[in-house]
């Protein structure tokens, strides 16, 4: 899967985070609960060197379970604090502000012994539609960013102000330069982090119903009654099972890649964690 990707304002958004860099205490990154190895900039590691940081685990509701605590119980083990996450559930706002305030705990513990009240300024990162901005509505409590179903809506920093002592900094959804995984670009481009139309959908949207057929074929009969998972082409048979027909003898195979796409991203297959901690491992020991 060949993916062109990295247009100019990826580059000045990159400058833009690391001329800011000096003004943040903590960094949070968001990744999707789905793919967190995917949905990591490889970057960032490098570029956050010696800053306190935080990786929220955001859609974990759409998820497995199980995946999720072992990919937190993974970032732990690295000295990073992680937690899972539903930013579009307000009640998680109290949880998001104890972990910011837990990482930023040895800094502001030490300023407070020379008498100064630090204002804690956290920098929200992440790659394109992971979730950036809704976790910071999340946590403010009030739409006070702009957010959107598609990637890339943020288009500069803004500040958002939590409390008189925590202070929130949004930022453009940044990719790297050259993606060469082929496995990391479909995960990408099945929970919709890069831009559907920059991409073939019809073989997307079957390279998935080959995923979901080794991850949750139980699932994915269920959901499409009738499919033939060993069939040459599945497509042809969501469309069918949808009842999805141009004509008699044909069926519309591109209604059938949008009800695929959408049913998987919005959680009606199933929770579904499309890597693991493990697949990492022994990628690692591979190399």
């Amino acid at each position: 899967m060949l993916i062109q990707w990295y247009p100019g304002h990826m580059a000045k958004a990159r400058r833009m985070l690391t001329e800011n860099l000096k003004l943040i205490d903590v960094v949070v990154e968001i990744v999707d609960a789905r793919a967190p190895l995917s949905t990591r900039n490889p970057d960032f590691d490098e570029l956050f060197m010696g800053k306190d940081r935080i990786i929220i685990l955001n859609k974990s509701d759409l998820a497995s379970p199980q995946t999720t605590s072992a990919w937190i119980n993974h970032f732990r083990r690295q000295g990073i604090l992680a937690a899972e996450f539903v930013a579009t559930v307000s009640s998680k706002r109290k949880a998001a502000c104890e972990l910011i305030a837990k990482a930023a705990e040895e800094k502001v513990n030490r300023l407070k012994q020379k008498g100064v009240i630090k204002t804690v300024r956290t920098m929200i990162v992440g790659i394109p539609n992971v979730g950036k901005s809704t976790f910071i509505n999340c946590v403010a409590g009030s739409g006070r960013t702009i957010v959107g179903d598609k990637p890339g809506v943020t288009k500069g920093k803004q500040w958002v102000k939590i409390t008189p002592y925590l202070e929130l900094m949004d930022t453009p959804g940044l990719l790297w330069p050259k993606l060469e995984n082929e496995d990391y670009a479909k995960n990408l481009a099945f929970i919709g982090s890069i831009k559907d139309d920059i991409l073939d959908i019809e073989q997307l949207s079957e390279s998935l119903l080959r995923r979901l057929t080794e991850l949750c074929p139980n699932e994915l009969s269920a959901r499409y009654k009738g499919i033939d998972l060993a069939a040459e082409a599945l497509l042809p048979e969501v469309a069918k099972a949808r009842g999805f027909r141009l004509s008699k003898d044909e069926y519309d195979i591109e209604r059938a890649c949008r009800i695929v796409l959408d049913e998987f991203r919005g959680g009606k297959i199933a929770k579904i964690s499309l890597e693991t901690p493990v697949q990492l491992l022994e990628a690692q020991n591979a190399d």
